[in-house]
């Protein structure tokens, strides 16, 4: 049965918007200023990300929709490349999309401690709360609960609203004093370096556009509609992260916004009050255990999908009848979440795994626009298919950039990287373990 073509513009750029627009923005921004070191640099990262981001948001529309198929990651690189590949980069996602959960649970609890647990020690303080929300999280989830389309919108509207919210503090909140500048000038070597570390937490920001290559099948005239689309949201997407930073620099200070752990509530406290502080921070909380609740439930049915096609054992696509939860699934996503957060408590420690992680699969799929224009010379493009402009020079551009942040990671965090390696490493073992296991 043929995908029929469902999505028009509005749709796909809204959600292209959804994809990438998540928690981060309210805690990168922070590890951005530290690293940058001058507004400047602080803000030209963000420019440069938003046009890269562009570049890999359109090689992704055309790998859509040249090649339309359900299971994201995996079988792309089972297409373009092998299935033990697949599943070696697949097996780093697994943990990636864990690590990734894990650092905004602790996004949630930087809002949090300072009300509930004031006067415990901050790295304690961060882990009970963590763990008894991702427990909470998952007994809920074992339980059978599901969070509905109408919460999930709900949660959009919560963070939109937020960013409006901290938009409309440049114009009503007092501008907090200049930043001091830097005791030593920066050598231009200096601010090379400075800039280049900026994009491991700038890429985190602007990640999630790579789910469009999943909707090439859906949508009406994609040679026209994709592009379009793609233009459109990541233009929304640049204006609401440049404005709300814009309002972070102007209300908190270069100074206060490299030091602040609670972004949303610290400007909302300088518009509204000590009270508006606290809200800010509740409403956050939750809205970030929303969001990793939907991980939950949602990270799972990729090992489903995996499952089914025999490069995991079946137990993980078993459901309970009765609840209709993936009670393994779930269990080994939630255990990997928690061993993320025994080893690292911090958000900037959890962000090194996860982009390092990310950056190898972002790099080999998007490598995979070449391939798959190299057969279609053989077999011929198929009508009414998007293609990038620009080709080969966007990939390219977004290939080398990515590098860069991969290489990035290994020299501010070689500890992270030698992980990474690995994991990616021991997914060949596994893989071949599992294929004799599962009989494929």
């Amino acid at each position: 049965m043929s995908i029929k073509p469902k999505l028009g513009q509005f749709d796909l750029t809204m959600i292209v918007v959804s994809l990438v627009i998540g928690m981060g923005i309210f805690r990168t921004p922070v590890e951005v200023a530290q690293k940058a070191e001058l507004p400047f640099i602080f803000f030209a990262a963000w420019i440069i990300g938003a046009i890269v981001s562009l570049f890999g948001a359109l090689t992704f529309a055309e790998i859509g929709s040249r090649y339309p198929a359900a299971g994201g990651f995996y079988r792309l690189f089972s297409h373009c490349y092998h299935p033990a590949f697949a599943f070696m980069v697949n097996w780093m996602t697994v943990i990636s999309n864990a690590a990734s959960t894990a650092s905004v649970a602790i996004i949630g609890a930087e809002y949090i401690l300072p009300l509930i647990l004031p006067q415990i020690e901050h790295t304690l303080g961060m882990r009970i709360i963590t763990l008894s929300s991702i427990a909470l999280l998952f007994g809920i989830n074992m339980l059978g609960i599901k969070m509905s389309a109408r919460i999930l919108n709900g949660l959009m509207l919560i963070k939109i609203s937020l960013i409006v919210l901290l938009i409309v503090a440049v114009f009503v909140a007092p501008t907090a004093p200049s930043a001091t500048p830097p005791a030593t000038a920066l050598t231009n070597s200096d601010m090379l370096k400075a800039f280049w570390l900026c994009f491991i937490p700038v890429f985190y920001t602007y990640g999630g556009y790579q789910q469009t290559m999943n909707f090439g099948g859906d949508i009406f005239n994609a040679k026209r509609t994709m592009p379009h689309a793609i233009l459109f949201g990541i233009t929304i997407i640049l204006s609401l992260y440049l404005l709300v930073n814009i309002s972070f620099f102007r209300v908190l200070g270069f100074d206060g916004l490299k030091t602040s752990t609670t972004l949303a509530a610290d400007v909302a406290g300088v518009l509204l009050g000590s009270y508006a502080f606290k809200a800010v921070a509740v409403i956050m909380f939750l809205s970030v255990m929303a969001y990793v609740n939907a991980s939950i439930m949602s990270n799972p049915r990729v090992y489903y999908a995996m499952a089914e096609d025999k490069v995991l054992p079946p137990l993980f696509k078993k459901v309970n009848e009765k609840t209709q939860v993936q009670e393994f699934g779930v269990t080994f996503f939630v255990a990997v979440i928690i061993i993320t957060l025994f080893f690292s408590s911090s958000f900037i420690q959890v962000l090194n795994y996860v982009m390092f992680f990310d950056s190898i699969s972002m790099i080999t799929a998007s490598a995979a626009i070449f391939v798959l224009r190299h057969r279609a010379k053989k077999a011929g493009d198929p009508e009414g298919i998007y293609k990038i402009p620009g080709y080969p020079w966007m990939p390219i551009i977004f290939i080398i950039l990515y590098s860069l942040v991969n290489i990035s990671v290994m020299i501010s965090n070689p500890g992270a990287s030698l992980i990474g390696i690995v994991l990616f490493i021991s997914g060949w073992p596994l893989y071949l373990g599992l294929k004799k296991l599962v009989g494929n």
